[in-house]
């Protein structure tokens, strides 16, 4: 029976790099996925690439490419990335400069587009968004960006016409490892609704790469995971049938186990019977894990039912501003001197008349977690330090800013013993969604082609 090797490179946009070398060059690989896109990154992704049309791509692009391109040649590993974020165009530019530069030829790359429906969001307007009820007209002035979650039929494309490396813009994330299946299977959500099944669990167990390996499971004590600052990221052993093992690269960090598994299977699913992507709503009421061996899970059990008549869009918006300040209590009665110090920003910000929307007021040590309705019952004897901590949500800079500096002048205005303070501002870029038929979305594919290679 045909087996297909794929493994997960990234989890997010920031995530380490040496995990997906050592896959690339041990894993025996056929593929391999790079998931780092999130709902606030395609926004902040359109906001770079509006002060320059050749940015607007993942910051760490050139970082990973360079150390990957000449594994992917060497190797023969086809590798699928959404790392094209708000310019899945110039990102591929970039991996075939890069390619250049390194001596990388007869790459072929495909750039899947298609998911920004920024241009035309007016006929949108009176459609509700999701999170709050409200019309998308009511925030018209402060758009950003408007992405829709696209499947996996482009990179299924790319594929088929022998693309070596596809990056794309927003897609589903288990569409990145559902192109690479489908292409290879051959599976049909009609023919093969319970492969097609398959197919989104195993995207969505290798979407957060180390998660599934150990390192959202890790707790000392009570749930050991070896070697966790050499994390070795996931790779599954699909077959034809749809089932498939989760395993890691042997010698790497971390853990595969069933509740590895099982933990990764319900991260972000609102409803196990159905889950909601582009490609399929699958079910994974029925899942099962079977310990196959030393960091190795057999898989199976997953469903569908059909696919959503709507895509959800990301709508980005300029939302806000965040202006914080810090400053640390230390010795006895530091607990009470922190709270003096909250009660004194708080009613100097009334006393300057500040427009704050939302205050927020933590004592980092004692509360910043659980709020003090629960810290006051957990705590069983005064902490040796706080952290004073302001934030207010306001809508312009000159008052996020008074904020921030209000609370640095606790330095010589009291009470005793305040140091180390900070003070920040932060303009906020804030997403929301609404629905859209699935009509109004169209996978693009164009192809460019390192030197030494045709089309």
């Amino acid at each position: 029976m045909k087996t297909i090797r794929i493994g997960s490179g990234a989890g997010y946009a920031g995530d380490r790099i040496e995990p997906a070398v050592e896959l690339m060059e041990k894993g025996n690989l056929d593929y391999i996925i790079f998931e780092c896109l999130a709902e606030r990154t395609v926004a902040l992704g359109q906001k770079d690439k509006q002060s320059n049309p050749e940015l607007g791509y993942n910051q760490r692009l050139k970082e990973r490419m360079v150390k990957i391109l000449p594994l992917a040649q060497k190797n023969h590993i086809r590798v699928v990335t959404n790392m094209g974020a708000a310019n899945p165009k110039a990102a591929a530019e970039e991996i075939c400069g890069l390619a250049r530069e390194l001596g990388v030829g007869g790459l072929k790359i495909a750039c899947v587009t298609g998911d920004d429906i920024g241009d035309r969001l007016d006929r949108y307007a009176e459609h509700d968004i999701l999170e709050n009820g409200k019309k998308l007209k009511d925030i018209q002035d402060s758009l950003i960006s408007a992405n829709a979650y696209m499947g996996a039929e482009g990179i299924i494309e790319a594929l088929a016409r022998d693309a070596d490396i596809v990056v794309t813009g927003r897609v589903s994330d288990p569409a990145l490892t559902i192109g690479p299946l489908v292409h290879e299977f051959g599976w049909t959500l009609e023919e093969c609704p319970d492969q097609m099944g398959q197919a989104v669990l195993a995207g969505h167990l290798l979407e957060c790469a180390g998660q599934v390996t150990g390192g959202y499971y890790a707790d000392p004590g009570y749930k050991e995971v070896p070697d966790l600052d050499r994390l070795g990221f996931p790779l599954l052993e699909v077959s034809e049938d749809g089932s498939f093992i989760v395993t890691k690269v042997e010698g790497s960090g971390g853990l595969v186990c069933v509740d590895t598994c099982k933990e990764q299977t319900i991260y972000e699913i609102h409803n196990p019977k159905a889950y909601m992507t582009p490609d399929a709503i699958a079910d994974f009421s029925q899942v099962r894990y079977e310990q196959a061996g030393n960091n190795r899970v057999r898989a199976a059990g997953a469903a569908t039912h059909g696919k959503p008549e709507n895509l959800k869009v990301t709508i980005g918006y300029q939302d806000c501003f965040i202006g914080e300040g810090e400053i640390s209590y230390g010795g006895k009665n530091c607990l009470e001197r922190a709270k003096m110090a909250g009660k004194i920003v708080e009613s100097r910000f009334q006393q300057m008349g500040l427009a704050i929307e939302e205050l927020r007021i933590d004592y980092i040590g004692y509360n910043s977690l659980y709020l003090s309705a629960i810290s006051d019952q957990l705590t069983q004897s005064e902490p040796a330090e706080v952290r004073l901590h302001v934030s207010a949500r306001t809508q312009d800079a000159q008052t996020a800013c008074a904020v921030a500096d209000e609370v640095e002048t606790l330095y010589t205005n009291g009470p005793a013993g305040g140091g180390g303070a900070r003070k920040y501002v932060e303009e906020v870029f804030s997403v929301c969604s609404i629905f859209i038929p699935r009509e109004d979305v169209h996978a693009e594919v164009t192809y460019m082609v390192t030197e030494g290679g045709s089309l």
